[in-house]
């Protein structure tokens, strides 16, 4: 039988929760969930990216502790993961790329055309690394 996932939770490790919820609140533009505490910041640290996903913020030590003894988180600058996020127009590419610089981040490559889009590479103040693109549409 299929798995039927009612929702889908991306956890990251951060170093700084309000550095965190300004560059994913002021560069993406993801709604925050929850209500601030006392540092101005939720806790948990979650943004809604849609219906059904949620991108959790957490700290490294944190997020370390609920690995356990068993995993080690990977070492600064190391990607185990490469978050994707597709948007509709080129335009909308380049807007964002711009956002993510504007707001601490720094952009790896492009925006640029590659066979399956016009894609770019950037990543967030902890070093996690985000694929803006747009499809390019199929040749016939």
């Amino acid at each position: 039988m299929p798995t039927k996932a009612r929702g889908l939770h991306i956890s990251l490790p951060i170093a700084h929760r309000m550095s965190s919820m300004l560059f994913y609140r002021d560069a993406f533009g993801f709604e925050l969930v929850g209500e601030p505490t006392e540092d101005g910041v939720p806790e948990p640290l979650m943004f809604r990216i849609d219906q059904r996903t949620l991108l959790a913020l957490i700290p490294a030590d944190g997020l370390g502790w609920v690995l356990g003894d068993t995993r080690e988180l990977a070492p600064a600058g190391t990607s185990e993961c490469l978050m994707g996020l597709e948007v509709a127009t080129k335009q909308e590419v380049t807007d964002l790329v711009e956002r993510i610089r504007s707001s601490g981040g720094k952009v790896l490559a492009g925006p640029e055309h590659k066979p399956w889009g016009y894609t770019a590479l950037c990543a967030d103040p902890d070093g996690h690394v985000w694929e803006i693109d747009v499809e390019s549409p199929p040749e016939h």
